[in-house]
């Protein structure tokens, strides 16, 4: 492809800057493309068009479903409501155990199959009874510009807005996609710079920094996961050192999601994680001072409930993705003792549940 030629579709972009061989470097990340025209970014949906930067994405999607939000996973951010989920193609990292490599890893074109301006993702939104949007099954990270637009339609309905993130990217884009977001759940893969690079492409210090941004820096809900991968990032001191950085960095008020692997993408030969692996990280976090962890990708009623970090009384049961229980007052407070429950509820929890609804966003088109 020539600088002549034009990608499929493009939309102008900010942070990127001209070097002195010609390339064109994009800023976004702390990958730092440097791209000569007709290239595209390692994320695939980033490119050099007539010595800019542009977004190949903008307006497209994988597709949209309707999920429940404890899916995201969400457990302390209006549980029990339906959250209208998209994604793109593409992603910055370059993750050997990716479980939704089939659209992060897409490098075709009719991955992109539904196209859905803001105004028409925020109605269909409003029209199915979602109090919020997902920007997810890929990185928000790769298509700032996109999820900002669509996230400033939602706002004018009050809908709000969620990123699912790997949190890879740098300080300026980062400000100005998170000053949009109300919630965001973080993916911490690991605590060691070289799981990063070996087996994501990407650096630890990067994903710490964008967590103690959002932690301390803007008013975004923050909830994090962390996928334990037989072998890989699974061992008592991993997790002991991973645990005692969040708690002083971050607080003890951040719900942790310690998640299963199950075999995808370039690692098909790795056992899925037993759930006694998933019990050990979540002692280990207790210990450590983290009031929420939680076991995901598997089926725990009992380390799927919350509790009253005062007196552990459960204040939300969870069977799977539908709510069992409620003992939450006004508030957001224990009915038992009255001490607050970190995060956002409403005055009864959503009925949702499980159900998962694809959806035709060309049924809601002016």
């Amino acid at each position: 492809m020539t600088g002549s030629e034009r990608f499929e579709a493009s939309f102008p972009t900010r942070h990127w800057h001209k070097l002195r061989d010609g390339r064109v470097q994009c800023d976004v990340c702390p990958r730092f493309c440097k791209l000569h025209p007709g290239q595209r970014g390692l994320c695939f949906v980033r490119g050099n068009e007539d010595d800019a930067i542009v977004l190949t994405t903008w307006g497209r999607s994988s597709g949209f479903c309707v999920d429940p939000i404890e899916k995201k996973p969400l457990n302390h951010f209006l549980p029990g409501t339906p959250i209208l989920s998209f994604g793109t193609a593409g992603c910055n990292l370059a993750c050997k155990f990716c479980q939704n490599w089939d659209i992060s890893k897409s490098r075709e074109w009719d991955t992109l199959a539904d196209a859905a301006t803001p105004e028409t993702i925020a109605r269909a939104a409003q029209e199915l009874g979602c109090r919020s949007v997902a920007y997810t099954y890929n990185d928000p990270a790769i298509f700032p510009e996109y999820a900002i637009d669509v996230a400033t339609a939602c706002r004018e309905l009050g809908i709000r807005s969620v990123a699912v993130t790997a949190g890879y990217m740098t300080p300026a884009p980062r400000a100005e996609l998170f000053g949009h977001m109300d919630a965001a759940n973080v993916d911490l893969k690991c605590f060691t710079e070289d799981f990063y690079h070996k087996l994501c492409g990407a650096q630890l210090a990067s994903i710490l920094e964008t967590l103690v941004y959002l932690r301390h820096e803007t008013t975004v809900w923050l909830e994090l996961t962390t996928l334990l991968i037989p072998g890989l990032n699974d061992s008592d001191r991993e997790i002991e050192e991973m645990t005692q950085w969040v708690v002083e960095n971050l607080g003890p008020d951040v719900p942790w999601h310690f998640t299963a692997f199950h075999p995808q993408w370039k690692m098909r030969d790795i056992p899925p994680t037993p759930l006694g692996t998933l019990l050990r990280a979540h002692a280990i976090a207790r210990s450590n001072g983290v009031r929420y962890a939680y076991t995901g990708n598997v089926r725990d009623e009992a380390h799927g409930a919350t509790h009253c970090h005062a007196c552990h009384t459960r204040l939300i049961g969870r069977d799977g993705y539908r709510i069992t229980e409620w003992n939450l007052g006004p508030g957001g407070t224990c009915r038992s003792c009255g001490t607050a429950c970190a995060g956002l509820f409403d005055a009864e929890p959503g009925t949702w549940g499980a159900r998962r609804q694809p959806v035709r966003l060309l049924d809601y088109h002016a």
